[in-house]
């Protein structure tokens, strides 16, 4: 019996001396020591200038995305503006393209109607018909000068076509002037003739 007891004392003693070794051993190796808090201390300022470093990084990128964008807006407001540039020369290019075989007509034949204009003979009725022929008459308001009411009052006196128009000579002119019910004179004033045979092709 006393043998027993003096074997649990033992083992518990041998027990005791470990579990105090044990104890000192944590204590002395697992306590973070000066280096352990200096080098926690540089890995943590090294992830916060990498922070500030990807901070800086992440507001360069927003402004020059902002910047980026104010270009593309002016970009796409001069791409704008040149359009409509560009369609306003058309539209211009299209109007003196239209304009320019009447003027350079009446330019071409300017001496001609002055002359023409002069005319102090006789004056003879033109020859006209009782209707266009094939029933289709020509359209007499591209003639600079005839509008609507002037082209009904020269269907009115047998006039349908250019050709005829650029057939008249200055005797005939001269009465077509006279002829004009509130027009007088207007044929040789805008150049009827020089004009109608341009656009009869004659």
């Amino acid at each position: 019996m006393s043998y027993l007891l003096t074997q649990m004392f033992l083992y518990m003693l041998v027990t005791f001396i470990l579990g105090l070794l044990l104890g000192w051993l944590l204590w002395r190796y697992g306590k973070p020591s000066q280096a352990d808090f200096d080098r926690l201390e540089a890995e943590r300022s090294k992830l916060a200038k990498e922070r500030d470093d990807l901070q800086v990084n992440l507001d360069a990128c927003r402004s020059r995305s902002s910047q980026e964008r104010e270009t593309l807006d002016a970009l796409r407001s001069d791409k704008i503006d040149l359009e409509n540039r560009l369609n306003g020369m058309i539209n211009e290019r299209d109007a003196l393209a239209n304009a320019a075989p009447v003027a350079a007509a009446a330019a071409v034949a300017a001496p001609a109607a002055a002359a023409e204009s002069t005319f102090s003979g006789v004056a003879s009725k033109p020859e006209g018909l009782s209707a266009p022929r094939g029933g289709r008459a020509d359209d007499l308001k591209e003639i600079n000068g005839i509008g609507p009411a002037m082209e009904k009052l020269l269907h009115k006196l047998g006039y349908f076509h250019f050709d005829q128009v650029a057939a008249w000579t200055p005797s005939e002119e001269a009465w077509v002037n006279d002829n004009l019910e509130g027009f007088k004179g207007r044929a040789s004033r805008d150049n009827w003739i020089a004009q109608a045979k341009v656009l009869a092709g004659s």
